[in-house]
């Protein structure tokens, strides 16, 4: 990196969730691209390692929040989201800790489920304009990726070859999901007087009665009272109609039971506000549209449901005829069913699927949440979502992004991919793209608090594992130097440390490695999945050469820092043959590798999607079997695992006796060649493990 022609821009303070304080500052530097670098002071350096990891360490420490390798995907702030409560917000107006709708994969189809905004960031980037035949235009920077029927995920913009090529949106592809989404109504006298309508002519007791006391006059009672289980409802009724000047009293209605859950209620027994109430749920002679919203809103609240399609229930034939003609009113297609009842009940069910009633929960917006649940149904629709152009828009905008736990999210309709890798860095670089992260988060004091932390009385100078979650060695240590800080706190804290990484950088630190050997255990790990040029290319773009990885693996060793090689991840088909893993195996060997260790490809999560949609591009060949290996799983099953991962085993186990080098190495003892190779150790003798998170696939 030539840092000595950086020029830092205007600092400007910003406020990153977990850290006391943090500078922006943007350096115009050859390498760095359009970086942006956020100088944080964290509130803690050491970062405990999960029980269900089950890795043969307890901290991590990791410098940077962020790689060179991560993707930026961006959309335009107007984007509708759809939220976890059925309703819509703006992606502008995201927040971390939202809940939303993201998918997952379950057999055949992919499905809704609720996910968690982790992270929200914006960028002005060069905008384009995606137009679908149903008349949803989406904005989005070129990088972003939208999910299609043929091919998985695609860029919106991208090329056949060259530099930029990648899987890009055409005229020939159609979008997943329900279509664009519904406008929300606006809330005006109208739409309020349409609510109450449904709901009190639906739900509520609304009488005036008449009764003769013996020995005196005759008694009038006015009763108002609606009784609901959703406290959403009850409590919008009340808020009307204090609108309207009408005050009603709460209490509780039923308690719970086995078949029954608790219910509330709300009444009034005020004659002018009785009589009030019965004036304001009339049938109006012209109703608005917004009349008609509230009206629909109303009555769903009161007596609707959602089975297989959304139904209203009524015996009364005014509100089953004003139903069906509001519900028409705004295009929607519905029938009458008389289930042959004895009270005379019927039902108006909307038709459509998921595409018409996610329009018709949008538009008239109901009370109750329950109702709006999507959870687990399959993106399944007849929404008319072939692309029909992708144009630049000739501005730059300011674009936003989320981070989610799915990876994705539901943004006017369709599924968005997002950069699910950014903010949490939990799987830096699994991306199909050549896209470079530009907003990268450097904790400037991590050296100094982890010296104050492994000074408490509570640290017991349990092992610390660098490189588990980000790259400790990526470009920017080359001017931070972060990494170098941490070693030279642990070596002075004598505590058994360990580092993984896929650059040849580690070497500046060899004099670091080699005095941490003489106070603790120290080993160092380069990860090289494969020397086959182009799988390399393909799998890992941006990465230093595997061939250079080596010879920082060699220099180490012949140095007498115990090196070794995770081969991994192996994924079938790409570089798990025999010929590519004897021939990664044979140069670990020549490189004095102390333990060579390797495991096949895992799929957590959205990184399935990432690399489904890439091997769709670069290998549809394999697309079935892998299909086959993964479905809905995770990980491969034990047989198919000891499949692709025998090669690799039977070639690290020829030579005993490589744990035993590896600790000599640990006492600081010079380096013995065999001229055998080495084995790989048992996991407990491993200081850096093969299940150690995959970094930089994509």
């Amino acid at each position: 990196m030539r840092w000595h022609d950086q020029i830092a821009g205007k600092e400007q303070e910003t406020r990153l969730p977990g850290f006391t304080d943090a500078v922006t500052r943007k350096f115009d530097a050859p390498e760095s691209l359009n970086a942006k670098f956020h100088e944080v002071h964290a509130k803690s350096a050491l970062n405990r390692v999960p029980d269900a990891s089950k890795l043969p360490f307890g901290w991590t420490v990791n410098p940077y929040r962020g790689c060179a390798h991560a993707c930026t995907y961006c959309a335009g702030g107007d984007t509708p989201i759809l939220m976890g409560d059925g309703r819509t917000r703006r992606l502008a107006e995201l927040r971390v800790g939202d809940i939303i709708y993201g998918t997952e994969r379950r057999g055949t189809y992919r499905h809704y489920v609720r996910t968690e905004v982790r992270d929200h960031w914006s960028s002005v980037r060069p905008a384009y304009s995606v137009r679908l035949a149903d008349g949803t235009e989406l904005i989005t920077s070129g990088d972003h990726r939208l999910l299609t029927e043929q091919r998985g995920w695609k860029h919106v913009t991208g090329r056949m070859c060259g530099s930029g090529q990648r899987p890009y949106l055409t005229t020939n592809n159609s979008l997943i999901g329900t279509g664009r989404f519904a406008p929300a109504p606006v809330e005006d006298r109208d739409y309020r007087l349409g609510y109450l309508c449904g709901m009190i002519s639906g739900d509520a007791n609304l009488a005036t009665y008449h009764y003769q006391r013996a020995g005196r006059a005759q008694a009038t009672v006015h009763r108002f009272r609606l009784a609901l289980c959703d406290s959403e409802a009850l409590d919008r009724t009340a808020a009307y109609l204090e609108h309207e000047d009408i005050a009603t009293r709460r209490f509780a209605f039923s308690a719970a039971t086995v078949a029954h859950r608790a219910s509330s209620a709300i009444r009034t027994s005020a004659r002018a506000h009785v009589e009030r109430i019965g004036e304001l749920i009339r049938w109006p002679d012209d109703p608005s549209p917004g009349w008609r919203k509230g009206f629909l809103a109303g009555i769903f609240d009161a007596e609707g449901a959602r089975s297989s399609a959304i139904r209203v229930a009524n015996t009364d034939p005014a509100i089953i005829s004003w139903t069906r003609a509001c519900f028409r009113r705004f295009g929607f297609d519905v029938v009458i069913e008389d289930p042959g009842l004895p009270n005379g009940c019927r039902n108006v069910r909307l038709r459509g699927g998921l595409k018409e009633e996610l329009r018709f929960l949008h538009m008239t917006d109901p009370a109750i949440t329950r109702k709006r649940d999507i959870e687990g149904l399959a993106l399944k629709s007849n929404a008319d979502l072939r692309v029909v152009s992708i144009e630049p828009l000739g501005r730059a905008m300011r674009l936003y992004d989320v981070t989610t736990g799915t990876g994705d999210y539901i943004g006017d309709g369709v599924v968005h991919h997002n950069c699910f890798a950014r903010p949490t860095h939990e799987y830096l670089g699994f991306d199909a793209g050549k896209d470079f992260d530009e907003q990268i988060v450097v904790k400037v004091n991590a050296p100094e608090v982890l010296r104050a932390e492994m000074r408490r009385p509570a640290w017991k100078g349990e092992h610390v594992a660098l490189g588990t979650n980000t790259d400790p060695y990526q470009w920017v240590e080359k001017r931070y130097g972060l990494t170098r800080g941490i070693l030279e706190a642990l070596r002075d804290a004598r505590n058994p440390c360990s580092v993984l990484t896929k650059s040849p950088l580690l070497l500046r630190d060899l004099d670091l490695f080699l005095e941490l050997l003489e106070v603790t255990e120290f080993s160092a790990c380069l990860s090289i999945p494969t020397l086959d040029e182009k799988a390399w290319r393909a799998t890992e773009p941006h990465t230093p050469h595997p061939r250079k990885r080596l010879e920082a693996v060699a220099a180490l060793n012949e140095a007498g820092v115990p090196t070794g090689v995770l081969v991994a991840p192996l994924m079938p088909g790409i570089n798990d043959s025999a010929e590519q893993v004897e021939a990664v195996v044979s140069a670990c060997r020549e490189a004095g590798a102390v333990r060579i260790g390797g495991q096949a490809l895992f799929l957590r999560g959205a990184t399935k999607e990432v690399f489904m949609g890439w091997l769709q591009h670069a290998r549809p060949d394999l697309v079935p079997e892998y299909e086959r290996l993964y479905g809905r799983k995770a990980y491969l099953r034990d047989e198919d695992k000891r499949h692709t991962e025998a090669r690799l085993r039977s070639l690290t186990r020829r030579s005993p006796g490589a744990a035993e080098l590896a600790l000599r190495f640990q006492r600081g003892a010079p380096l013995q060649r065999s001229g055998h190779g080495v084995a790989e150790p048992q996991p407990a003798q491993v200081s850096v493990p093969a299940r150690v998170k995959q970094q930089s696939l994509f």
